[in-house]
Parts: C-alpha cells; structure tokens; sequence
C-alpha cells in the first residue's frame, strides 16, 4: 500500500478541513504529509531507486557477459602463442645450418673477386621500409607502438634527405598507411593466421627485385620482436644488402645473434593460470669446414642467400605473431580483471541502493499502521 493511499485512508474517517486531524496525522506521520496531489515525493524517489536497480542489474549482467569473451579470447590467444612459438623453434635447425653453409662458403671466397647482387653495398639514396603490423586489434598498444617506430624512423629518413618507400604487411597497417596518401607505399600485403613460407616468399620477390633492379639502396625490416609474453619490442634489422656470413644486422650495423629460444608454457597453480620458462637450444650438425663443393661456391651463394632471406622474413612473421598473440593474452587478461573489478563495485552499489529501498519500504509500512491506530 502506497503512502498516498494510506493518506486518502485516513482521510475518509475525518474531515481535512478538521485542523486537529490535519495536526494529529502530521504528528503520528512526519514522512506523509496529506495532500491532493496523489503523487508524493516518497513513491517518486521510491520509482528512481527501482529504476536504478534495474539498470543496475543489466550493467552487472553485461559485464558477466563481456568478462566471459574476454576470458575466452585469452584461452585462446594462450593457445595460438604455443603454436606459434613451437613454429619458430621448429625452423631454428634450418636456419642455423644454413648460416654454417653461408660462413663456409664466405671462407672459400674471401680471397676471390666476386660479385654478389644481394651482398652489394651501394651508397644508400633511398632506403624500402617493410611494416609488419597485425590482422586484429585487441591486443593493446601492439599496432600503435610499431606504427609509432615506422612515423620515426620515416622522420629520420627525411632528416638525412634520403627517399623511402613502405612495403606495408598487415591489415592494420594497410589501413593506417592507405589513410596517409603522403606516405609513398610500394605494395600492401595480407598476413595470415599462420605465416608460411609462401607468404614470406612473396615479401622476397618484392624486396629482391627493387633491391636488385637498383629502385632501392637498402631494405630495412620493421617487425615486433618476441621478448616474452608480457614484453615485445618493435625492432628494425637491415635486410638487403644481406652480410656475407649470414648474420643479422640492426640498421646501425651491429650484429644480432639469436642463438637461443625461450619457451612460455601455461600451467595451472593454485587454480590460476601462471607461466613457465623453458630455454631451448636447438642442436644442429657440425658442418665440416673441409667438405668440398661440386659446383662453383658463387653460384651456391647465389642460391642460398634468396633462400636465407626468405627464411629471415619468415622467422620475422612467426615472431610478430607470437607478439601479437601475446599482447592479445595480456590486453584479454587485463580486461577479465577490470571486468571482475567492475562488477564487485556494481554489485556493492546494487546491495546498498536495494537496502535503502528495503528500509524506504518499511518507513513507510510503520507510519501507515501509526496512522490507522
């Protein structure tokens, strides 16, 4: 029974002319003056609370239900990041017996006069910049801090006067780039969920025949290094002209040697999800430093080093998706927790408004029954 029925209850029994029943009601119910307007402010605020419960009640219902998607993309994103590291373990003998291959020959032919395309060091006058960005976004500042690398280094090469061109790989950075016409872009590539090696070879053909036919001096590629599930690191290496001995350069010339992998396994502690570090050292066979090769050591080069390079742009997609997958885990992890954080506070405000609702309710039952006696 509302408080404005309760008044027009009492009102039936005495006049509301009488001013001793006007006294006496407002002495025995101080929270329910009489009134002809039958709408009184107690049953308006009593409205606005039950209408804030409900809303309250569907922001703590969409925030279960945005706490389980993201709890999901990180189980899956968990998984995808295993895969996509034992992928990168996987080619590691390859490339370390290829790289033994390419310093034997380089001693065969260090008192020879040879030319070699992809070896030539020309004066640099414009410079091929590969951007390997992601697919999907949520994955935290993953795209904006590569983007970031690629605005600076293309500063950089303005400062100094050289010309550039982007080779853009990824949707994202498609999308960034298409919507700068003032960025001269070669070509835009699709990555993949998987990178392979045909992929990879694509890029090659690209960079091989601006490098070769002499459109450009130098390639540089910008990739996301994966440091560990919660850190990545955007990195540029030299691409072309490719070093003698197999080994991987920074743009400043100092040489990078990745001879160890590192392994993040998932497990559970305590019914929570932690990590676990594995180092992994792959083995590879000895070459031997007096083989003998059948065929003109330059022309063995020649084919191995477009080889080398496609297994250097692949190793740079594998690692760039193994950062994104990592950063996608970490961004889902973070949201799963302000989600929970997000829904306990919702919860607490759900409580005290219901409570005070509750206690607004009974006020009310107490002054009607003192107003019937």
């Amino acid at each position: 029974m509302s408080c404005s029925n309760l008044t027009m209850l009492v009102s039936s029994k005495s006049s509301l002319s009488d001013p001793s029943a006007l006294s006496f009601r407002s002495a025995l119910n101080p929270f329910c003056l009489p009134t002809y307007n039958s709408t009184t402010p107690s049953s308006r605020s009593s409205s606005q609370i039950s209408c804030n419960l409900r809303e309250l009640r569907d922001r703590i219902g969409s925030v279960t239900n945005t706490q389980k998607i993201t709890e999901a993309m990180k189980l899956v994103a968990a998984a995808k990041v295993r895969r996509a590291q034992e992928a990168v373990v996987s080619g590691r003998p390859f490339s370390e017996t290829l790289v033994e291959v390419l310093y034997s020959l380089n001693e065969q032919l260090q008192n020879e006069d040879v030319d070699i395309p992809l070896t030539t060091v020309r004066p640099v006058k414009k410079v091929a910049l590969v951007v390997v960005t992601g697919d999907r976004g949520l994955c935290g500042g993953f795209n904006n801090q590569l983007l970031k690398k690629a605005e600076a280094r293309i500063a950089e090469l303005k400062s100094l006067g050289l010309q550039y061109t982007i080779i853009s790989v990824g949707k994202k950075g498609n999308t960034y780039f298409s919507r700068r016409p003032y960025i001269p872009v070669d070509k835009y590539l699709d990555g993949g969920n998987l990178p392979t090696t045909k992929e990879a070879q694509a890029i090659a053909d690209d960079v091989f025949s601006l490098f070769i036919s002499e459109e450009v001096d130098k390639v540089e590629l910008l990739y996301t290094k994966f440091v560990s599930l919660v850190k990545s690191d955007p990195v540029i290496h030299t691409l072309l002209p490719l070093s003698p001995k197999g080994e991987i350069c920074d743009v400043n010339g100092t040489c990078v040697d990745a001879a160890d992998d590192e392994l993040f396994r998932l497990t559970t502690k305590e019914g929570k999800l932690t990590v676990e570090r594995d180092v992994v050292r792959t083995k590879t066979i000895d070459f031997s430093p007096i083989i003998q090769f059948e065929q003109d050591p330059v022309q063995i080069l020649d084919a191995l080093l477009p080889l080398y390079l496609n297994s250097q742009i692949l190793r740079a997609l594998q690692e760039s998706l193994a950062s994104e997958l990592a950063a996608r885990m970490s961004a889902m992890s973070s949201a799963s927790d302000n989600a929970s954080d997000l829904k306990k506070a919702l919860s607490t405000q759900f409580n005290r408004r219901r409570q005070a609702k509750i206690t607004g309710e009974i006020l009310e039952i107490v002054a009607g029954a003192d107003a019937l006696v």
